[in-house]
């Protein structure tokens, strides 16, 4: 009997292990024989545009890996973001053994509504998920979620073919009461600026609004799928200025949330996954100075999460993205100044968030008048061990109206950012 349980434990196992491979490397880590691929010794590193620079708004661009090893990139382009009605949302393509991005095209368009910040998932079905945000009045706080599945995403000639498209509808969990409780601790604070106190005064008096509560939130970097198959939605909201867990236990058919992620300014969540179970978010910092790298964990499967505190990661008010890496390390992409998009860096940790203790710099501009602008990363591990990130890539001293707008997409491996900045 005591043999008989031991081996059924062992297989429990096993399976628990590759539903946690499929489900954290969405993208692909592992080979179609499930052999994890080793890492080449040698520092690798390149990069180009997408497509060349133009005048042309594009920003928010996210990165996954299909099952048969093309990439595929999303963003969104139009002559502006939420007060411009041309806003769409575009793909491109970067077909394996190939080594330019082919034309862009079509991947999703509410006529006459900006689209924004999409991002995409492949799920343990290997089908693609598109989640995008549509604004209906031209404010952040009037984006309505939508999303869209496909079973037909991998042909080189063609755009994505959508087999499901929905709106994501439902009742954030405990808001109200967990709103106002947060605005109240923040407003017994006899230091804080009047005009903190006002917005907070501000919030606690639009806790109950149901309208304020349903809409306006809404995605910035990959969803995750856990081993029990939840899959995981990251939003925020630009009306509250903080974050919340979107999740479905039914492959998207209902959709409920987490308790509010409430902090001070604390906004566009990404996650990575603790050996325990823990759930770990890194937020942007869109609150007073000093500015950090927000964040909060949960250990419920992200149905409610600790207090939102600082890191001691220096952060402008931008987004980043962590992912789990399957050597058990976790990487981390983000503008690593307090002030200014011009300089993006990757970071490595070995024991799950605690140091990260490799860096090195994707972009650093030193130029003191209007740096460039290297933000809103997206990063994925490959099934052949490469990390790859994609973001938007602005010049920022060229003149209005001239090319210098464009997403750009590097690919490098570990031994790379060891080897840290090579001026350093």
């Amino acid at each position: 009997m005591q043999r008989k349980s031991l081996a059924k434990k062992s297989v429990l196992q096993f399976f628990s292990w590759l539903v946690l491979q499929s489900a954290f490397f969405p993208a692909g880590s592992l080979t179609a024989e499930n052999q994890v691929i080793p890492e080449t010794t040698a520092p690798f590193y390149k990069a180009e545009m997408i497509f060349p620079l133009e005048p042309w708004h594009n920003h928010a661009s996210c990165l996954v890996e299909l099952p048969n090893g093309d990439l595929l990139i999303c963003w969104y382009n139009g002559s502006g973001e939420q007060e411009a009605d041309d806003v769409k949302i575009l793909g491109a393509r970067k077909v394996k053994g190939e080594t330019a991005w082919r034309p862009r095209f079509l991947m999703a368009d509410t006529p006459n509504f900006p689209d924004l910040n999409p991002c995409m998932i492949i799920d343990p079905q290997k089908r693609l998920w598109l989640f995008w945000p549509v604004i209906l009045a031209n404010e952040f706080h009037t984006a309505l979620m939508k999303y869209r599945i496909s079973t037909d995403c991998q042909d080189p000639d063609r755009p994505p073919q959508w087999g499901w498209n929905d709106n994501m509808l439902f009742i954030p969990e405990n808001f109200s009461q967990q709103t106002r409780e947060a605005m109240d601790r923040y407003l017994v604070n006899k230091d804080l600026a009047s005009v903190a106190s006002q917005e907070f005064k501000r919030l606690r008096e639009k806790a109950s609004d149901k309208m304020f509560n349903r809409l306006g939130w809404m995605t910035r970097a990959h969803p995750t799928v856990l081993p029990t198959g939840r899959l995981i939605v990251p939003l925020y909201s630009d009306g509250w200025s903080f974050s919340l867990m979107a999740f479905s236990d039914d492959w998207g058919k209902t959709w409920s949330t987490s308790s509010p992620l409430v902090g001070a300014g604390n906004i566009q969540p990404s996650i990575a996954l603790k050996k325990d179970g823990t759930l770990v978010a890194y937020m942007r910092d869109n609150g007073p100075p000093p500015k950090r790298r927000h964040v909060s964990s949960s250990s419920d499967q992200g149905l409610t999460w600790t207090p939102v505190v600082d890191t001691d990661l220096p952060n402008p008010g931008s987004g980043c993205e962590v992912i789990n890496m399957k050597e058990g390390l976790w990487a981390l992409v983000y503008n690593d100044t307090e002030e200014g998009r011009h300089s993006l860096a990757v970071s490595i940790s070995d024991d799950e968030g605690k140091r990260w203790k490799w860096t090195r710099h994707l972009e650093l501009d030193p130029r003191a008048a209007r740096p460039g602008s290297f933000h809103y990363p997206s990063i994925i591990q490959t099934r052949d061990g490469l990390l790859h990130v994609s973001y938007s890539y602005f010049l920022n001293h060229l003149p209005e109206g001239q090319p210098r707008k464009s997403i750009k997409h590097a690919a490098f491996n570990l031994a790379w950012v060891k080897e840290g900045d090579k001026d350093k």
